[in-house]
């Protein structure tokens, strides 16, 4: 008898898009040790990553010089809320905002990271060294407004995006606006891969799920792609972070002095400047103006896979943001689709249509409207990708024309879209298609010396419940890849009896 393992077809990579809790989560005791030595990020970890109880448990030890005990800390919240509570201690657990200490008697306590502590009281209480970008600077005559810099910062991320749905997108940075370096991020994600044959960059499955997201999950997912290679630059993770989101408490429309940087921060800044964080007018200029993807690039909660276009797109303004970028004009819906198939675009945007045009065949191009057609193909070459019905669906009810649901609220038909059902339930049927198998590891029994052994064997992977496939005639049986070692052990006793 031999055994052979086989592997599953490979399934849709999901993206994963951490939020700042799992992302601080993730890292080394030493690493986090190092971060919580800066104000900055102190305080945005207790703004933006722990439940509002934990904020309460923080606030109440923070001028206590000594380890709390637990019961006292359990006592502070009703047992109503024991849930919440049990869930906010493992929030300041997970962070290493506390640990756990012995006191006197025996009783277990919490006792705040002592960095952490003395780093937040400067933040709310002032003291210590100041943040360098916050140095005194003279006024500017030339000083930007916030129109202009949200404008600014929107032209740099739209030239990302750009190359992203461009399917021409070539070696290198060919396309205008766009840093070799940031095509290396893009690369390092998985956003975009290598074409073998021609060396072009061609978007991958997490790629399309990338553009699905809201400018903002934008932003956050690629900046920590970027972090992950700061070490390969030469530039500190900590200094990075810790620069951040200073950024993030920054005015906008106030320009910071850049002075105080050094040689590392200051190649981190133009990083910045190409992907549309920071507005500075010349490289060698001392100041330099946050923008608002700076601005809110910590206050993001997480976005995964599924989800990722029930809450937003990536190219309209969010609510929290508030940018306004070259498509505002279409913020409010600018995609009719009929019942049969047709989609009417009524955009000129270069962004909007190849978004479009990944899951549907667009037929003609008019000024200011595009037609095209939902196909089969078109929709699987969508699935493919990594795209979902659900998405592209969702996609489509945001970017709903006022028309659409104007018509679809007057109707008799009470629906939950304003999308014709008819088109909406048949690209559910045409993801349905590709998921009638499903794929599980296995591995191959066969070339048996009898068919008593045969059956013996599969009978017994039967019996435990690992048997995938058995065909009797050829003697051949396919069990789990968890199985495998019990059925592997009992054969190995079978045969050692004499069978």
């Amino acid at each position: 008898m031999t055994t052979k393992k086989t592997s599953p077809i490979k399934n849709v990579v999901h993206l994963e898009c951490k939020n700042l809790h799992e992302y601080l989560k993730s890292q080394t005791a030493q690493v986090i040790t190092k971060l919580y030595e800066y104000p900055a990020i102190c305080l945005a970890v207790y703004r933006d990553c722990i439940p509002d109880i934990a904020k309460q448990f923080v606030i109440r030890m923070l001028f206590v010089e000594q380890a709390v005990p637990q019961a006292v800390v359990s006592s502070w919240g009703s047992q109503i809320y024991a849930k919440e509570n049990l869930e906010a201690c493992k929030s300041l657990t997970e962070l290493k905002i506390w640990a756990e200490a012995s006191i006197p008697g025996g009783l277990s306590a919490w006792n705040l990271n002592p960095s952490f502590k003395r780093n937040l009281k400067i933040a709310w209480l002032g003291g210590g060294s100041s943040w360098s970008m916050f140095n005194s600077i003279e006024s500017d005559a030339k000083s930007r407004d916030i129109n202009f810099l949200d404008q600014y910062a929107m032209s740099r991320w739209n030239c990302l995006l750009h190359y992203m749905v461009d399917s021409n997108a070539s070696k290198g940075s060919e396309i205008e606006g766009i840093s070799v370096d940031a095509v290396r991020i893009i690369l390092h994600a998985n956003l975009m891969k290598r074409n073998e044959q021609d060396g072009s960059s061609i978007l991958t499955s997490q790629g399309f799920q990338f553009l699905l997201m809201d400018t903002q999950s934008q932003v956050w997912h690629f900046m920590l792609q970027y972090l992950n290679t700061c070490e390969q630059r030469g530039l500190s993770l900590i200094e990075c972070l810790s620069m951040l989101f200073q950024l993030s408490f920054s005015t906008l429309g106030r320009d910071y002095s850049s002075e105080g940087l050094s040689e590392n921060m200051l190649t981190f800044l133009q990083h910045l400047r190409e992907f549309g964080l920071v507005y500075q007018r010349k490289r060698k200029e001392k100041r330099f103006f946050p923008t608002r993807l700076a601005l809110n690039f910590t206050t993001k909660n997480a976005v995964v896979s599924e989800n990722i276009v029930n809450e937003s797109n990536a190219f309209n303004k969010t609510t929290t943001a508030g940018i306004v970028g070259d498509d505002n004009k279409y913020e409010k819906g600018y995609i009719i689709v009929e019942t049969n198939y047709r989609v009417y675009a009524y955009t000129d945007s270069k962004l909007q249509i190849s978004l479009l045009a990944l899951f549907t065949e667009l037929l003609y191009r008019f000024p200011n409207v595009t037609v095209g057609v939902i196909t089969r193909d078109s929709i699987r070459q969508a699935l493919r990708g990594g795209i979902t019905a659900r998405q592209i669906i969702s996609y489509l009810e945001q970017h709903a024309h006022p028309k659409m649901i104007e018509a679809a609220t007057n109707s008799t038909l009470k629906t939950s879209s304003m999308l014709p059902p008819t088109v909406v339930d048949q690209i559910k049927l045409w993801e349905n298609e590709r998921n009638r198998f499903s794929f599980i590891d296995g591995v191959v029994y066969n070339q048996f010396l009898s068919e008593a052994d045969f059956i013996t064997l599969r009978d017994y992977a039967s019996s435990i419940e690992v048997l995938l496939w058995q065909n009797e005639r050829t003697r051949t049986m396919v069990v789990t890849k968890n199985g495998h070692d019990d059925v592997k052990k009992f054969w190995k006793r079978y045969s050692k009896g004499g069978g």
